[in-house]
């Protein structure tokens, strides 16, 4: 397959995606009965505006691939998809990061303000969780609501994604060594990418633990793959393409995978992560070759 017929193919999927989760949403908003309000819309603004969905389609390829059922794809996409945007939301506040600038528009305490954008996100957070709890699914998935509960959980939380935003912040202004700037990433990027293939898994009864296990390789690749690429954008790439302030990194004083291996060195270990990725696939007995796409996507990608 050619690379822009790949593009095309996973811009298509990303767009089905998209589509799918703005309808999931108006599910599970008409089903918990949410009051029309700026809270609401601000929720809105911050989930469904613009973005490359990268956790919906790796969720939804993995349960496409192992036969899940649509309503459980979807139901598990919005909820990663939620959590993503809760962590954007509070990322870009002043307090954090301090950007006026997300997927190309203002970020969701510029649109707001402040208070707004900080109670959107901790909405969106518990969002997360009462769509797994409610939404309908299927009868096999509906008996692994409390597992996603915990997976989910645990990539976000203090053991994922909020443990890695910490170290991040702690480590700006100072020098980490490579295997803390990895760690800090796996944590804060990887976790919540590794959650999205292994909830995709979950929710198919054909889905073994050695399949589990091989598709938690595959995630970790491409996690710290997704983070190489985002710092290499960085500084490669401009402020319209990206969608955000082109340098932020630099402007951050903040360690990358550039600033520890410079950028040669950082695309070398792009394609290492890259090529193990695609290794792992080979031992799943499925047609993977969306999965394999999207790992060449991650190393293509310009925003």
């Amino acid at each position: 397959m050619t690379a822009l017929l790949m593009q095309e193919s996973l811009q298509f999927l990303q767009t089905q995606s998209k589509t799918e989760l703005i309808e999931t949403f108006r599910d599970y908003v008409r089903i918990n009965d949410l009051p029309e309000s700026k809270l609401l819309d601000a929720m809105h603004y911050a989930l469904l505006n613009g973005g490359k969905r990268m956790r919906p389609l790796l969720a939804n390829i993995v349960g496409t691939m192992l036969n899940a059922q649509n309503q459980d794809i979807n139901a598990v996409s919005l909820a990663i998809e939620c959590i993503h945007a809760y962590s954007l939301v509070h990322d870009d506040l002043p307090a954090m990061d301090d950007d006026a600038l997300r997927r190309g528009e203002p970020t969701c305490h510029i649109k707001f303000d402040e208070a707004t954008a900080i109670l959107a996100g901790d909405a969106l957070q518990t969002s997360a969780f009462e769509v797994l709890a409610t939404l309908p699914m299927s009868d096999f998935a509906s008996g692994k609501r409390v597992e996603m509960v915990r997976e989910l959980s645990q990539a976000s939380g203090a053991k994922g994604m909020c443990l890695g935003q910490s170290l991040d912040l702690i480590a700006t202004n100072e020098t980490i060594d490579f295997d803390a700037l990895t760690t800090l990433h796996q944590l804060k990027t990887g976790a919540l990418l590794a959650c999205a293939v292994r909830m995709g898994a979950m929710i198919s009864p054909i889905t073994t633990e050695e399949d589990l296990l091989t598709l938690s390789t595959f995630a970790a690749h491409i996690g710290i793959a997704f983070q190489i690429q985002d710092d290499i954008l960085d500084v490669t790439t401009d402020t319209a393409t990206l969608g955000k302030q082109q340098g932020s990194d630099e402007a951050n004083n903040k360690s990358t995978f550039v600033t520890q291996l410079g950028l040669d060195g950082a695309r070398k270990a792009l394609n290492e992560h890259h090529h193990q990725a695609k290794q792992a696939l080979t031992s799943l007995p499925y047609d993977t070759h969306l999965l394999e796409m999207f790992s060449d996507y991650m190393i293509t990608r310009t925003f």
